[in-house]
């Protein structure tokens, strides 16, 4: 079946403007052209399904738009349907919302979303959206606040994190790609996406820890440098009691 934008946008239950942010963001394939008119297929309505249910399941546009970039469309449809079926949809916030929750002043948080240290979810209509996850750990960075240190230096400090870990990210796609995911039939799709879900807790785990080993260890280095055996002391027994309580599989 053929649609007009319009029409699409009527069985979709999207508006035309959220249609043609997918399109522009390269998540929505663009349509053939008679002349002047856009015309749009099934497999478009069926796109615009899935990315709806991805975003309801916590799938950022950004996560979407690098698996079908990875891969050829019908495959990387294939895989991220199979890797959500046990997810489990969240509450969304707006950035107001979240911002409201989190007793932060909006232009605060506008200009850490500029800065790409927050990366809100876009919702089937086109709006931004947090999780329940997002607002879980935006409480544990709003501590060290708490503790005094200036938002201008947790911002920065925040800033060159973000660029460092996006380029290990990319490595870590790439290797996941290369020598995981050789996606050849729907089978090997289902295949590609279990491993995902088994190795993403992995992946997450290791990396926590050895930020976890690396600061603790750097941090009592540091203080046996200095000589201060009290604080030396206490910071062993603290970091004891601390230690993250990792998930591996």
């Amino acid at each position: 079946m053929q649609y007009g934008i319009t029409d699409l946008a009527g069985v979709s239950g999207l508006t035309v403007d959220t249609i043609r942010y997918y399109q522009n963001f390269g998540i929505l394939p663009p349509p053939a052209r008679e002349g002047r008119l856009a015309i749009y297929e099934q497999t478009h309505l069926e796109r615009l399904g899935l990315i709806r249910s991805l975003t309801k399941k916590g799938f950022s546009l950004k996560a979407i738009r690098e698996l079908l970039r990875q891969r050829g469309v019908s495959q990387s449809d294939q895989i991220l349907r199979t890797a959500i079926e046990d997810e489990q949809a969240q509450p969304r916030y707006t950035s107001e919302e979240f911002a409201n929750h989190l007793g932060l002043p909006k232009p605060l948080l506008y200009s850490i979303e500029k800065a790409g240290l927050a990366e809100p979810q876009i919702d089937e209509d086109g709006r931004t959206a947090y999780s329940d996850s997002d607002l879980g750990v935006a409480r544990g960075a709003m501590k060290l606040l708490e503790f005094g240190i200036p938002v201008t230096s947790l911002l920065a400090l925040a800033v060159k994190h973000d660029r460092s870990v996006r380029k290990s990210v990319d490595d870590a796609i790439d290797l996941f790609d290369d020598h995981v995911r050789k996606v050849d039939g729907e089978e090997d799709a289902e295949k590609a996406a279990e491993a995902f879900r088994q190795l993403l807790p992995s992946v997450v785990a290791l990396v926590a820890h050895h930020f976890q080993r690396v600061l603790i260890n750097r941090a009592l280095k540091r203080l046996h440098k200095s000589g201060q055996a009290g604080p030396l002391k206490a910071a062993l027994k603290a970091t004891t009691r601390s230690r993250l309580k990792l998930r591996w599989r």
